[in-house]
């Protein structure tokens, strides 16, 4: 064996023992493309336990495994690593993706550069290729990328060495109308983001140094030639080991609409809720203090402001009937509105009013409202009443009438306004509702005793109790209620044939 030979031998374990604990893998390759030899980290970045199952040579190492561009096409088998520094290339930062021909499953991404050794006479005497395994930056890179394109906030990336635009998300390009083509590449003096925000100096500035820039408002120049208003920040970040700048955007303009579309709806409301005749009260849902009244409520009712604003609506006490004031709120608190519901209203002279008060929930600065509008029907109710009245004495004595004029009777007694949840059917007991249904029937109270087989007292007692439940005066309005829910139609259509 020569001199030379064993030279090179020497040369090579000394290179194996310097380079086998090495983190970066590398492959030894003889100038005829044999492999000869790799570290640990080489084998493991390969999935492969041997040096054997990297292939004999460059050939064979090209049909165990497939290799792909970071765009995901092909490499041409000339151009894996292996091959090239097999010519006698060096190349550096070359990024590979590398899979098992037989588990397309598993991947690693490696960037690779290489190394020719040569002996005295400078011909090849070793052939060196080095790689490091950057696949967990590559699927950092890659999730990166898909949030970035994913993000619906409008965003650019300008490279800080040169103040270029080298990514940019859909969200940008939808905003501002341009191309990718008219951004990538495109200097922050051509495409300036910042050209008009309210701080443009430290923006500038912070832009230089590669610090944060804090939100602040802009002027974005959009592809029309038009400008937007948004809100812009940049953060510092590091693409492809490359000191970059994140712009991201802020699209002011549907929230600047909305605004404007809110003032004017409340400058709406507030004039409607001035200039209306008709009494309206804003208070808290929670506490019913009184937030705002109009000046036909102070009108109406007989307040000054003072003695209404801050105040609750059950220390005003204006509500006549204090059971009626706790069903309504109830009502309201369930239901979340009351259409025209009959309340006598008290006056702070004392003097009555019959109103049918329409209430809503409203939402003032995020606050749950009640907005109350009471409308005086004084003089209808006092209309009402005296027909009623009438009605009343020719229905004394039901049993006279058939089923067609009671039902047109109790249509004409019956007010159209909408009553308060109030007791039902099923709230009588058992005696109550056969009393109800005689009342029904036409009978007066001896008779139902008879029927029943009661004392009178008994009756007059049931009958009394009858007409609390009911919230009714008379025996007119005790028929109406029961004709208005369908009861007892047996017991009608009887009478009506009699």
């Amino acid at each position: 064996m020569s001199q030379d030979v064993l030279t090179t031998e020497a040369n090579r374990r000394q290179l194996q023992q310097i380079i086998a604990g090495l983190s970066d893998g590398v492959i030894l390759l003889d100038p005829d493309q044999s492999i000869l030899w790799a570290n640990e980290a080489a084998l493991a970045m390969h999935g492969v336990e041997q040096v054997s199952e990297l292939g004999a040579d460059a050939k064979a190492y090209s049909k165990r495994f497939g290799l792909r561009y970071r765009n995901h096409h092909t490499v041409p088998v000339d151009s894996y690593p292996i091959n090239r520094v097999g010519r006698g290339e060096t190349f550096s930062d070359v990024l590979v993706e590398v899979t098992p021909a037989t588990d397309e499953e598993r991947c690693w991404v490696h960037r690779v550069h290489s190394l020719v050794l040569a002996d005295n006479h400078g011909e090849p005497e070793s052939l060196v290729l080095i790689m490091d395994d950057v696949t967990d930056w590559a699927s950092a890179e890659q999730r990166f990328e898909k949030t970035f394109a994913a993000n619906p906030a409008p965003a650019v990336i300008c490279r800080l060495s040169d103040l270029r635009y080298i990514k940019v998300n859909p969200g940008f390009l939808e905003m501002t109308g341009y191309a990718r083509d008219q951004v990538i590449g495109t200097s922050t003096y051509e495409l300036d983001v910042l050209e008009q925000a309210e701080n443009k100096e430290l923006a500038k500035q912070r832009l230089r140094e590669g610090a944060t820039i804090g939100q602040m408002q802009a002027q974005l120049r959009l592809s029309d030639g038009s400008s937007k208003q948004v809100i812009v920040a940049g953060q510092p970040l590091e693409l492809n080991e490359e000191a970059c700048m994140l712009f991201s955007f802020v699209d002011m303009e549907p929230r600047h609409k909305a605004e404007v579309a809110l003032r004017q709806s409340e400058e709406r409301f507030a004039k409607a809720f001035r200039l209306s005749p008709v009494p309206i009260l804003v208070c808290d849902a929670a506490n019913q203090v009184v937030l705002d009244i109009n000046e036909a409520f102070l009108t109406t009712l007989g307040y000054p402001s003072e003695e209404v604003l801050g105040i609750s609506i059950a220390q005003i006490d204006f509500i006549d009937d204090k059971n009626a004031r706790t069903r309504l709120f109830a009502a309201l608190e369930k239901t979340g509105s009351l259409d025209r519901i009959d309340v006598r209203i008290r006056r702070k002279d004392a003097g009555l009013i019959d109103c049918a008060v329409s209430a809503d929930t409203v939402n003032i600065q995020d606050n749950p409202c009640y907005l109350l509008v009471l409308m005086d029907i004084t003089e209808r109710k006092r209309t009402e009443l005296e027909l009623v009245s009438a009605i009343e004495e020719v229905m004394k004595d039901a049993s006279w009438f058939s089923r067609t004029l009671i039902e047109k009777l109790a249509n004409v007694k019956s007010v159209n306004s909408p009553k308060l949840p109030n007791v039902s059917f099923t709230d009588l007991t058992a005696r109550e509702r056969d009393v109800l249904g005689l009342i029904c029937e036409g009978l007066a109270d001896k008779e139902i005793a008879a029927r029943l087989k009661l004392a009178p007292n008994t009756v007059r007692n049931h009958v009394a109790t009858v007409y609390s439940k009911l919230d009714v005066h008379s025996r007119s309005e005790a028929i109406v209620w029961a004709r208005e829910r369908g009861l007892f139609s047996g017991e009608w259509r009887s009478k009506g044939q009699r």
